[in-house]
């Protein structure tokens, strides 16, 4: 197929290479997961929301993250359901676009999300008597609009550069989203200059707020060492501890992503493991934070009982 820019084109997204009873269970699984996924970050955004004791700066920037994982799983999955259902896989060169871009967008905005979220625990720990005062509401806000700000400004360049390209050699992605490389792989253009751009993004981004999270678990990390009693050491840990663990699991799977050889089999293993953080982390987030959290999970408890009283009384 040769194509310019001026033609309409469509891309297939071939997907997942699955038949019949395999592909239908496969679509229960990820429907399933999917659908539990947004109930739980609701559930989340709402306990948060009507809960009083849970309007404290590290709950406000939960809820943040809880209504930003709403959105990431919604770019991709809605789209690989219905290829799976009804096996039309086909997408717009604008539809690819758009979704390339905000999937990466939003990609970025949870890395800058977790380095606030990272700051936040800094301080709380490092300076816990002005905790209070520094982590006010307009600067939970600031930080908040700021890592969505960023995140989205950061990839307008990649995707401008990369809606220029020709498209010529053939239409099939292979993949279940536009992701950059397999859209590369079908550009007749020189397409240099979008890899650098992106490679340097995506660089940029991801390493600069890794280091900045790292920087603040140092700190933290001597703070907790020289605490003098165990008690104190563990309530420290505990604060801190559900982030640090959405941060390795995040950063854990992208890096994982990249190690993986370049190859025909690459193409494969990229997709399975896209679907952790597309799906997976997602749905993990606000469990690891009901499960790691005393406070939070006293509020589940709160209002599913609350609820049981007002189904009891109908």
């Amino acid at each position: 197929m040769v194509a310019n820019q001026s033609d309409p084109i469509d891309f297939l997204l071939l997907g997942f290479s699955i038949k019949g009873q395999r592909r239908f269970c496969f679509f229960i699984v990820i429907s399933m997961v999917y659908i539990a996924t947004i109930t739980a970050n609701v559930l989340i955004i709402i306990i948060i929301k009507v809960d009083q004791r849970l309007h404290k700066p590290m709950y406000f920037f939960i809820g943040g993250l809880s209504f930003l994982e709403l959105w990431y799983p919604s770019l991709t999955v809605p789209k690989l359901l219905w290829s799976l259902k009804t096996e039309d896989q086909h997408i717009s060169l604008t539809g690819c676009l758009t979704q390339f871009y905000f999937h990466f967008a939003l990609g970025a905005t949870e890395m800058f999300l977790l380095t606030s979220m990272a700051y936040d625990r800094y301080v709380a720990i490092c300076n816990p008597l002005r905790y209070l005062v520094i982590m006010n509401r307009n600067v939970c806000t600031t930080l908040i609009l700021g890592s969505w700000v960023c995140g989205f400004i950061g990839f307008i360049g990649p995707c401008l550069r990369i809606s220029t390209l020709w498209y010529c050699k053939g239409h099939k992605i292979d993949h279940y989203y536009c992701d950059f490389a397999p859209m590369i792989r079908l550009s007749c253009s020189d397409t240099g200059k979008a890899e650098n751009m992106f490679f340097y993004t995506t660089l940029f981004i991801t390493v600069g707020c890794l280091l900045l999270i790292l920087i603040s678990y140092v700190w933290i990390t001597k703070i907790v060492i020289k605490c003098p009693s165990a008690s104190g050491r563990r309530k420290a840990f505990s604060t801190f501890a559900a982030h640090l663990f959405v941060v390795i699991l995040f950063y854990g799977t992208i890096m994982f992503m990249f190690i993986i050889p370049v190859g025909h089999d690459s193409l494969h293993f990229n997709k399975i493991a896209s679907l952790v953080p597309s799906i997976v982390t997602p749905l993990l987030n606000p469990l690891i934070y009901t499960f790691r959290n005393q406070e939070v999970k006293e509020a589940v408890l709160k209002t599913a009982q609350t609820m049981l009283i007002c189904q009891a009384s109908i």
